[in-house]
């Protein structure tokens, strides 16, 4: 039977994981254009410059504490509405109109990289010391993706994310005859943790021995998780693949704010376009089935594990998994040092 953990960090509400978070879909953020962003009680302003590249700051001017939400972007540059004092994307001031020269000073800027169609932000003390979550099969491919849906859910991020490897919820929630052995595996230095099903299709019914002529081996559904908050599906027969990646993000008041990416590798022309469009869809569609019938679930769940059985072996290993993972004092109104 599996241990019981303390819950250090999982499911905390005044500890982040140090990752990779979504910030804002890539299109909501156009060329020359500036959002605001809240995550967790972190004021923020997320801008693209003529060069196309997309810079987060903190979002108050040092000078009298306007919002950089309400200037304009200038080049590749923000400059402030209030009294037109301007900052490059690393933070810098670059012009304070009424001088001959800006002041050595600067806003606070965050390190933010593009991927799966969304703007992903870097919640951490340091330098990003892992990559934006991939799905492991795609890692070194082109790939097409689009932000299919956003949700709120009444529960901590870390809850949400141990759905997929609930092997007992397949038969009682969705109805599913199959049984999974969920192997796990760290990967990228033990940031990540992945699960590869090593189980067959079974042959009880004459539709699962159908479905089976499709896989040589084990049945294809293989996960990863970056920072307890993210997580990859992959699905589907030997010859074709689904991929769907959840990434979500704590809110202060310990909910869980989440957006769907569905993905596919890149195909050429026109037709690999249509292609596209096609998988996608299909993606879209078996991801929403199996959210479907957790959704009122993770309205009304509170969450504790008290009595892990042996089917919960996975659930416990991702709990663990998290439990050891760096977390940082970003975003608190009251940080938590906590070692």
């Amino acid at each position: 039977m599996p241990a019981q953990t303390n819950l250090a960090v999982f499911g905390s509400k005044d500890k982040i994981i140090e990752g990779w978070y979504w910030a804002i879909a890539s299109a909501e953020v156009a060329n020359k254009t500036v959002k605001p962003l809240k995550f967790l009680d972190h004021e923020l302003v997320v801008f693209r410059g003529e060069n196309g590249k997309v810079n987060v700051l903190d979002a108050y001017c040092p000078h009298m504490g306007a919002h950089l939400a309400e200037g304009r972007v200038e080049g590749n540059d923000i400059r402030c509405l209030f009294h037109y004092w301007k900052f490059d994307g690393k933070g810098e001031c670059t012009d304070i109109p009424c001088l001959p020269k800006p002041l050595k000073i600067a806003v606070k800027a965050w390190h933010a990289e593009e991927k799966y169609g969304m703007v992903w932000l870097w919640v951490g003390d340091g330098v990003p010391n892992q990559p934006v979550p991939f799905v492991p099969e795609l890692k070194d491919i082109e790939t097409d993706a689009v932000v299919a849906n956003s949700f709120v859910k009444n529960c901590h991020p870390h809850v949400v994310m141990i759905n997929a490897i609930d092997v007992q919820h397949f038969a009682s929630v969705h109805n599913l005859p199959v049984k999974l052995n969920l192997v796990p595996n760290d990967i990228e230095g033990g940031k990540a943790l992945v699960f590869a099903n090593s189980t067959r299709i079974p042959t009880e019914k004459w539709w699962l021995r159908a479905i089976g002529r499709f896989y040589d081996k084990a049945l294809t559904y293989d996960l990863s998780y970056w920072n307890g908050s993210n997580g990859t599906v992959t699905i589907g027969p030997d010859f074709l693949h689904f991929h769907i990646l959840f990434a979500l993000r704590p809110t202060a008041d310990g909910k869980a704010e989440g957006r769907t990416l569905v993905i596919t590798k890149k195909r050429s022309g026109f037709v690999g376009a249509v292609v596209n469009r096609i998988l996608l869809g299909i993606t879209y569609v078996l991801g929403k089935y199996f959210a479907k019938g957790d959704t009122k679930i993770f309205q009304t769940i509170r969450f504790e594990l008290k009595h892990p059985i042996a089917q919960d072996a996975a659930i416990m290993r991702f709990v663990q998994h998290v439990d050891r993972l760096p977390h940082v004092s970003w975003g608190f109104r009251q940080p938590n040092m906590g070692g």
